[in-house]
């Protein structure tokens, strides 16, 4: 089926690239990247890669001793992988303080941000915070994470004299999204799974396009954008039975495997093309457009306010 969809465009990449493909001859010693969600599928493959690039890789995790799997399988296929594990959750606050104030404190720098875990669809509830639970996990973890985060990248951009990079992994379903309904979000009357989901993808996009537009009105050497991995053969479709059950039967077919699904993240996060590049969102590792909300400026700045307000 990837010839319906394999065609190359600007960058020289598809999306039938593979994340190995799209960083291939890419020297990514001396860099240190953190990946959230790096336990399973894109995050994983995104982790393994990056290791293979040569960069020191911190994955943020919930689930400690999956984490430690995955390190293992990595340092057995790349022995002079460096990757290490922190206890990550998103959808809690307090746990994303504590992640934050523990890498700063390990005195490690900090390139690459990529803001990849993510939950979809789920049934109606709120996090520890009280903030619904897709909107909480998808979007405020993140925004939290990131600008504690900030300090230690705007250092490290620097000292090494080298560009950071902030990757917020999104959705084509920001498409779908009716706007952010600011004084909705934990209304369980007019709680929309997809629609849901949808409102926090883009506001993932709305927030790499609000950082990029402050990176440049400070000056500041640090770009950040966002992303559709494509259709993706994941089990982020685990909460919804139906669609999972299609989805484990005809999706090899028409969708992405992870090799494929993690290749623009790679590509955005370490690809010298991409140097200079902020505010903009890809898809199969070239330029696309979002919808026009997700270009909103008025909205950005209105949402990054918001998830101010609520982190305080």
């Amino acid at each position: 089926m990837w010839w319906l969809f394999g065609r190359k465009n600007g960058s020289g990449f598809s999306s039938s690239s593979t994340a190995e493909q799209v960083t291939e001859g890419i020297d990514g010693s001396n860099l240190t990247a953190i990946v959230t969600g790096a336990t399973s599928g894109i995050g994983t493959e995104t982790a393994r890669v990056l290791a293979m690039r040569g960069v020191h890789v911190i994955m943020g995790v919930r689930n400690l001793v999956t984490a430690k799997d995955v390190k293992e399988a990595i340092l057995k296929e790349i022995p002079s992988a460096k990757v290490d594990y922190m206890e990550l959750d998103l959808s809690s606050m307090a746990s994303v303080r504590k992640f934050a104030s523990d890498f700063i404190s390990s005195g490690l720098p900090l390139n690459i941000l990529i803001n990849n875990a993510g939950i979809f669809a789920t049934p109606f509830a709120l996090s520890e915070d009280n903030i619904e639970l897709q909107f909480a996990t998808n979007h405020m973890g993140h925004f939290l994470l990131t600008n504690l985060l900030l300090d230690t990248m705007k250092k490290t951009t620097h000292e090494s004299k080298k560009e950071g990079r902030i990757v917020n992994v999104s959705s084509i379903t920001h498409h779908l999204s009716r706007g952010i309904r600011f004084d909705q979000i934990n209304d369980p009357s007019s709680y929309h799974m997809w629609f849901t989901y949808g409102q926090s993808k883009l506001a993932n996009v709305l927030h790499a396009n609000e950082l990029a537009r402050r990176f440049k009105e400070e000056g500041i050497d640090i770009t950040a954008n966002s992303l559709h991995p494509g259709a993706v053969l994941t089990n982020i479709f685990r909460h919804t039975n139906i669609l999972s059950g299609l989805i484990n039967t005809v999706g090899r077919f028409v969708f992405k495997n992870v090799q494929q699904g993690a290749a623009t993240t790679c590509y955005v996060a370490l690809h010298p093309q991409v140097k200079g590049m902020s505010g903009h969102y890809f898809e199969d590792c070239n330029v696309s457009t979002e919808n026009s909300k997700a270009r909103d400026t008025e909205l950005a700045k209105k949402l990054w306010d918001f998830s101010l307000n609520l982190i305080k």
